[in-house]
């Protein structure tokens, strides 16, 4: 049994090397098969693992494997081990089940690229799927660091996928280098352990940690845990190393609801996950990690609400719900963030796909001020994407209603009042963007390209209108010179109806007590957290009672209501502005033009950025280190020698004449001043 967790990256990792070597052989149908194969049976491999997961008792639930001993020096060793447990079983379903329906979309989305280019994507596609279950599924830091890296490499290859675009290759790179400004404070993190506690396997630290008292104050823990936080900041986009995942959406859409819904970016959250004990005895720092959480998922939902492409609304929305999952991490609250990554999977990926396939009908339009009605042509992508739109917006009995009211529950119930006001307001801000999403796109008329012009400038054009005719291709045009949209086809139509039946019935594994249920998923998820059961007073966040008691139950039941009317406030604030009374969306905007611009702008993060560290980085550089070291002490050192020795070269060679009596001159007087030295 232990042998089939290396299946698990395995097989998608064969995946990439057929593409990657064979892809443009293969053909069309072959590339594609072959890596939907892949993530289908890697799929179905974690589900038997899974299943025999559960069958053991829930205190000894775990399977572990040894791959190979990668160093062995005194009494330090650091093995390439898999390991699976609660935490890991969900995550390793989430990324191989939601990643499989993603390659099959993709099937449909990719087909006007060229072969070899086809072959290519498919190819990163299933290596990012290999190296995020190696992530999820090492025993280890060092391990886990193989697929942290890993998938920090596949997200630049497939952000910059269309590097022919000078803003999708400048996304990759955005990405790419954002991402190793977190990484380092991984691995100082992970140097401090292995010097301090002489290893480096997550079990052995979480027994070695128990030995410390939980910290009140900054100590060593606390260090370490912070650190950690540095690096989850970079892969999860929380302030301030957020600003790449906006830009991402400058790769092809499955790659966004891959790399932005299931996988990549819950990579911090799943290491605070698996890290509960370390960070449990850390104080100072979960405080840090739910203000991040909290300031970060408010801060992009307000730029949320007046983004005008499709896909960098939802990607400022991804931020936004991953603060939520950050917020439940720094009260404590790790099966809540846990559950709310696992439902917000479904529900984002089948918002980016749905974005995708209105793109995809559009022949690669993302501004949403140029589309409008298109509910009646794309029925099935309609009422698919109003299912995430609803699940996500918090309405009740959808999967998105109960991982978020957990998170504000556990909020609410540690005593941080604020923070909790701060997520409901945020939740309210939620159901607003999505519903203008919904509304500006799918209701009403459709926009010509003349009208839309009138709105508010984007800062950046749409990522796809601009690969539109190569990936898309044309549907010709009505009377108003709007494009004929057409619905999803068969795959990408597949994924889009399995995941909103998951963004409906996924949230029901964690039915809160106060309904009636159980919270299974907390029950399940307990022990990897280092818990005996939900209900325990001792891992109950401060100040809150026992999840069970009736107090609680009556606290939570009244936070679900008021959750459920910030939901439907939301939606129909969203239905006034943008479907009732258009006039006054824009008089509002006018009025308040200030803020309006503040927001558009993004709030001027990525100008001050320029300004306080890429230019002053850039001029220093070609300053100080490329004309003064590299071309002025570097480069002059061996340019000097050169010349020196082609001036040495210039003297010796004067004295090459080819003249016969000018060389025996020259022997007979070198023959006379020796002798005459010996004689004087």
């Amino acid at each position: 049994m232990k042998a089939v967790l290396l299946l698990i990256p395995l097989l998608p990792f064969v995946g990439f090397l057929l593409n990657a070597s064979f892809g443009r052989r293969l053909g069309r149908a072959v590339s594609g098969g072959v890596a939907c194969a892949a993530m289908l049976g890697a799929f179905g491999v974690s589900a038997l693992a899974v299943w025999q997961l559960i069958a053991q008792p829930a205190d000894a639930r775990a399977i572990s494997q040894t791959v190979f001993t990668w160093i062995a020096s005194g009494a330090f060793r650091a093995d390439f081990g898999l390991y699976l447990d609660p935490l890991s079983s969900v995550m390793i379903l989430v990324v191989t089940g939601i990643g499989s329906l993603i390659h099959i979309y993709s099937t449909a989305y990719m087909h006007d690229e060229p072969g070899e280019e086809y072959a290519r994507y498919f190819s990163y596609l299933n290596l990012f799927a290999a190296f995020m279950l190696v992530l999820v599924l090492g025993s280890n830091f060092l391990t886990m660091f193989v697929g942290w890296e890993g998938v920090g490499l596949c997200s630049y290859l497939l952000i910059g996928f269309w590097y022919q675009r000078p803003a999708a290759s400048e996304a990759g790179k955005k990405a790419f280098i954002v991402n190793r400004i977190g990484d380092v404070g991984f691995v100082l993190a992970v140097l401090i352990i292995a010097l301090n506690f002489r290893s480096i396997e997550f079990q052995d630290v979480a027994r070695r940690v128990t030995e410390f008292a939980p910290e009140t104050s900054f100590g060593l823990v606390s260090l370490i845990a912070l650190l950690l936080f540095v690096g989850a900041t970079g892969k999860s986009a929380q302030i301030p190393l957020y600003v790449w995942l906006p830009d991402a959406m400058e790769g092809p859409t499955p790659v966004s609801a891959l790399i932005h819904a299931a996988t990549m970016v819950t990579a911090g959250v799943y290491l605070i996950g698996r890290n509960a004990v370390l960070f449990g005895h850390a104080t100072p720092t979960l405080e840090i990690i739910a203000l991040v959480g909290t300031a970060t998922a408010f801060f992009a939902g307000t730029i949320g609400l007046v983004q005008t492409d499709i896909k960098r609304v939802l990607a400022y929305s991804t931020v936004s719900q991953l603060g939520f999952m950050f917020m439940a991490m720094g009260v404590g609250a790790y099966s809540a963030g846990i559950f709310h990554l696992y439902t917000h999977a479904f529900f984002k990926a089948l918002l980016f796909l749905g974005s995708g396939a209105v793109i995809h009908a559009l022949s690669g339009e993302q501004d949403i001020r140029r589309m409008g009605g298109l509910r009646r042509e794309l029925p099935t992508t309609y009422w698919t994407f109003l299912v995430g739109a609803l699940a996500i917006a918090g309405v009740p009995l959808l999967s998105g209603f109960f991982s978020k009211d957990e998170i504000l529950f556990k909020v609410f119930t540690s005593g941080h009042t604020v923070l909790w006001v701060v997520g409901a307001v945020t939740s309210f801000l939620t159901a607003v963007y999505m519903f203008r999403l919904v509304f500006l796109v799918f209701h009403g008329e459709r926009a010509t390209a003349a009208a839309a012009e009138g709105g508010a400038p984007q800062a950046a054009s749409a990522p796809g209108a601009a690969h539109a005719q190569h990936s898309h291709g044309g549907h010709g045009h009505d009377a108003h010179g709007a494009p004929h949209a057409h619905d999803a086809p068969p795959a990408m139509a597949l994924a889009l109806i399995v995941l909103a039946f998951g963004s409906v019935v996924a949230g029901y594994v964690g039915v809160p007590h106060a309904l009636g249920g159980s919270n299974r998923l907390e029950a399940y998820l307990a022990p990897s957290f280092g818990e005996h059961g939900p209900a325990t007073a001792a891992h109950a966040p401060e100040g809150a009672e026992a999840h069970g008691s009736s107090a609680n139950e009556s606290t939570e039941l009244a936070l679900m209501g008021v959750s459920s009317l910030i939901a439907v406030a939301g939606i129909g604030l969203a239905f006034f502005f943008f479907v009732s009374n258009r006039a006054a969306a824009d008089a509002l905007a006018a009025r308040f033009g200030g803020l309006h611009r503040l927001l558009w702008r993004k709030y001027y993060v990525d100008e001050v950025y320029d300004a306080a560290i890429v230019q002053p980085v850039k001029i220093t550089s070609d300053a100080a280190l490329w004309r003064g070291v590299d071309v002025g002490l570097i480069d002059g050192s061996v340019n000097g020698i050169a010349r020196l020795v082609t001036g040495g070269s210039e003297l010796l060679r004067r004295t090459q004449t080819g003249s016969a009596r000018v060389y025996a001159a020259s022997l007979l007087g070198g023959a006379v001043l020796i002798v005459g030295y010996y004689l004087w």
